[in-house]
């Protein structure tokens, strides 16, 4: 009950609700809202969860965590109605001569989402494809299963444990990469940390366990820490908007030991003290105040404000040795920053803390959705690789120009030249990483440039990177070179047989 509290927060209800939406735009139809309730729980009426709940309760806590995102109160609304036309008898028709078209929209799209059962692989790309072309047309709708999901994930232990497992994978495979993507860091956190203990239960208590000793008689330097950077910035003249500390996630510690051969040693965010700040020239003075009064630890000074991430994110993070030798993160980014790493996509219908609804901006990632699915997606029929294409945690490599190339995490050169373009794939004959000659199966790392060498005269690609590539791009395009000269050559033979004779 725990984490329903720290998502949702304590005793949801829809006056709590309307008050929490009030709090951010003081020019919400809170009547609608309310009336968009009052029409959920009568359709709903006599339903109950697994859990003996009313039905009620989800489409009112899956509004609660919207809310908490400081969401458009349109996307609210379609919250509430989010289960109305698939569980109950009330049509979309009727919704929307209620509520309009916007709403009815958004829940058309949400219906279909929850028609997506696990029937199989083969079923599942296909829901999988009809995702993606959700997505592509409105994310608001996948804004909005996210916060269904979550909800979901906080009651799984009304179910068998079966279902359990299989929502807490799909949720940790498929959900929370996906939110990833979108660059909602928070949402793809809870997400992550809800279904890692159903999921891994064993290594989720490790982690836990081992965290929790790590924290433990920390609090005193954080808070020390905490202060002088906020009296030093204050004496420098720099505004600080927020300092605060946050814990790392479960999951993503996990992940992280993983990298790092389960040395917790060599992990030095566990806990992270965060600076929002006014402006981008205020981020490189704060950071520069930082190293002033402690000395930086090299190699852990990271600018993701001049090379943001795949999925927009953007920070300066720094570890410094504090006056009591201990290392602490600090992260710093301006407020716009801020809730777009928070909230990534969803940040578009975010209002700020003076009630203004930010301005949609192009989201590159949703665009380029359309084209996965014309493309690409269309010939995917291997699950796994729509997970390695798509959902893997994503890197960022450059071209010797600059240019920023993304892929996914553990890509090599050839899924880089293929990216590039299938001829300089094919012609591929070496790299230079940084400056200097790799091995073809080298695994790119973050910021890495990379340079191909290519030879003019090849035939075409060696079948043995198909040990190593990662990317489908590359895999289909090998393959395709591969069948091309095993044509060429049973040709030539042909020819030389009917030759003879």
């Amino acid at each position: 009950m725990l984490e329903q509290e720290e998502i949702i927060g304590k005793n949801p209800t829809i006056a709590s609700l309307l008050k929490k939406v009030k709090t951010y735009d003081a020019k919400a139809d809170t009547d609608l809202i309310r009336l968009a309730y009052d029409f959920a729980e009568k359709a709903h009426s006599g339903q109950t969860r697994k859990s003996g709940e009313p039905y009620i309760v989800h489409p009112l806590a899956t509004a609660h965590i919207l809310a908490n995102m400081r969401i458009d109160p349109v996307i609210v609304i379609a919250a509430l109605l989010h289960d109305v036309p698939e569980d109950t008898k009330v049509t979309l028709e009727e919704l929307e001569k209620n509520f309009g078209s916007e709403v009815s929209s958004l829940v058309r799209g949400i219906t279909k989402l929850g028609k997506l059962k696990y029937r199989g692989v083969e079923r599942y790309i296909e829901n999988l494809r009809k995702m993606f072309i959700s997505m592509a047309e409105d994310v608001r709708v996948m804004i909005i299963k996210f916060a269904d999901r979550i909800h979901n994930l906080t009651t799984l232990d009304a179910l068998p444990a079966p279902k359990q497992y299989r929502i807490a994978l799909e949720s940790l495979e498929i959900y929370a990469p996906i939110a990833g993507r979108l660059g909602m860091d928070e949402i793809k956190g809870w997400l992550e940390d809800l279904s890692f203990k159903y999921v891994y239960p064993k290594e989720y208590a490790h982690i836990k366990q081992i965290r929790d000793e790590r924290m433990r008689g920390k609090e005193k330097f954080l808070q020390d820490a905490q202060d002088r950077a906020w009296d030093e910035l204050k004496t420098a003249g720099i505004k600080t908007v927020d300092l605060y500390g946050r814990n790392k996630r479960l999951y993503s510690l996990y992940q992280k030991l993983q990298r790092k051969g389960n040395e917790i040693a060599k992990v030095y965010d566990i806990v992270a003290l965060r600076i929002i700040v006014p402006t981008l020239a205020d981020c490189y003075a704060a950071l520069g105040i930082l190293h002033k009064i402690w000395r930086p630890m090299p190699g852990r000074i990271k600018d993701y404000i001049a090379q943001p991430k795949p999925n927009g994110y953007q920070s300066l993070h720094t570890t410094v040795f504090t006056d009591s030798g201990e290392m602490v993160e600090f992260q710093i980014r301006t407020l716009e920053m801020h809730e777009e790493a928070e909230f990534g996509v969803a940040a578009h219908w975010h209002y700020d803390e003076h009630g203004h609804k930010r301005p949609a901006k192009e989201i590159s990632w949703v665009k380029e959705l359309a084209e996965i699915q014309k493309d690409v997606l269309n010939r995917l029929s291997d699950l796994d690789e729509i997970k390695v294409d798509f959902l893997k945690s994503r890197i960022f490599v450059f071209t010797p120009k600059g240019d920023v190339i993304d892929l996914p995490e553990g890509a090599t050169p050839i899924d880089f030249a293929y990216h590039i373009h299938t001829a300089i794939g094919n012609k591929c004959n070496g790299s230079i990483v940084n400056e200097q000659m790799t091995s073809l199966d080298t695994t790119l790392k973050n910021g890495d440039v990379v340079e191909i060498i290519i030879e003019k005269n090849r035939k075409g690609p060696n079948r043995d990177w198909l040990k190593f590539t990662k990317t489908h791009t590359a895999r289909m395009n090998i393959k395709n070179a591969l069948r091309l000269q095993e044509k060429s050559v049973i040709t030539g033979w042909i020819r030389q047989v009917v030759g003879k004779k």
